[in-house]
């Protein structure tokens, strides 16, 4: 489905990760993909907090869809992959699964947008997303 190899970051599911139930709550999901996309920026010498006050550009979700397929429990290890589906000028669309020993959990599609930070006006995507689209 998508277009570049993914990245996979783990995460455990912790007590503050769920319901009474002991299941995932579901909007945490949403977090554990933060994470993972947060890493993946990190993993190619994106430091957040640099581009934001160098760089004055910041990335926002202008859209997220998600899937949930089979729940997660307290203690799960998880894995959280991040793979690149298409980059427009200013923003990428990012699919993006939470596995649990092989089982697909949740899926989602997520769309950034990359902005300047003080107008919220769009800025064009750093070239290392851009590099890695056009290399696959």
């Amino acid at each position: 489905m998508a277009v570049t190899q993914a990245f996979v970051w783990p995460v455990r599911v912790y007590y503050e990760d769920t319901d009474a139930g002991g299941i995932v709550y579901y909007a945490n999901y949403l977090k554990f993909m933060e994470r993972a996309r947060t890493e993946w920026l990190w993993n190619y010498g994106i430091d957040l907090r640099q581009l934001a006050s160098q760089e004055r550009m910041i990335f926002v979700v202008r859209s997220a869809k998600l899937e949930f397929l089979q729940p997660a429990h307290l203690g799960d290890a998880l894995d959280v992959s991040v793979e690149v589906l298409r980059c427009r000028p200013a923003s990428v669309t990012l699919y993006q699964q939470v596995i649990s020993s092989e089982e697909i959990l949740c899926t989602g599609e997520v769309r950034l947008a990359c902005v300047e930070s003080l107008s919220m006006r769009p800025r064009p995507l750093p070239p290392f997303i851009q590099e890695r689209e056009s290399t696959q």
